[in-house]
């Protein structure tokens, strides 16, 4: 077996993050009341790391690019046919691939809606009042009635798919998750994960960071 850097440090990062924002936007959303404050903070947050992730699936480690977990459709029939390639196992598989792509662009509808949205209570996005009542109205629906359960089902998805693995594959996605090797039977390209690709991802989230609060600021200011 190979012991192979697959999950470099600020995707580990990213990822243990976003799932206790999201963990943190669906408790604080449900209970409602003062705890909307922490709503609104979770949801920066959110959007903070899904901008931050969306630069690194171009400039981050191998198997977090997403050149690297973009299968052709032939690739996925392969797959699901039993007949899985070495970069199958090592990084997300496409049917993996496919899960985190909608996990990752349903949180971006989310948060966007919910910079737009308004529960004509005490609560509303920064960026509400650039948009008509109407989008308001629709953002505002699809953002409690509609992405919200979308949002659940994929998290119960991710948490059964691991699940699935752990006690019928005999693996463990967490663990690489954390320590960000995999053990490997064929050896495939390793991941970048020195200091300075960390540097240049701390980079990145602080510059991701400015964006979402200068957005924020610019929705407060008027």
């Amino acid at each position: 077996m190979h012991t192979i850097r697959i999950w470099d440090l600020p995707t580990r990062v990213f990822h243990w993050l976003l799932a206790i924002c999201v963990i943190g936007l669906v408790v604080t959303g449900s209970v409602g009341g003062n705890w909307m404050n922490w709503h609104l903070r979770l949801g920066y947050a959110v959007l903070t790391l899904l901008l931050f992730r969306l630069v690194w699936g171009f400039v981050g480690g191998h198997w977090s690019r997403f050149g690297s977990f973009l299968y052709s459709p032939t690739s996925l029939v392969a797959y699901l046919r039993g007949r899985a390639r070495p970069e199958h196992e090592a990084g997300h598989t496409p049917l993996g691939a496919l899960s985190v792509l909608a996990l990752l662009l349903i949180l971006a509808a989310q948060v966007g809606t919910g910079l737009i949205s308004d529960d004509e209570i005490a609560v509303s996005g920064p960026l509400a009042r650039f948009v008509s009542g109407d989008t308001v109205s629709l953002a505002s629906g699809y953002h409690t009635e509609v992405g919200k359960f979308i949002v659940m089902a994929l998290v119960v998805l991710h948490v059964l798919t691991i699940l699935f693995y752990k006690v019928v594959k005999k693996q463990s996605l967490v663990r690489p998750m954390v320590v960000g090797d995999k053990q490997l039977a064929t050896p495939v390209r390793p991941a970048r994960d020195s200091a300075g690709t960390r540097l240049v991802a701390l980079a990145v989230l602080i510059l991701s960071g400015a964006l979402v609060a200068w957005l924020v600021k610019l929705g407060n200011a008027f």
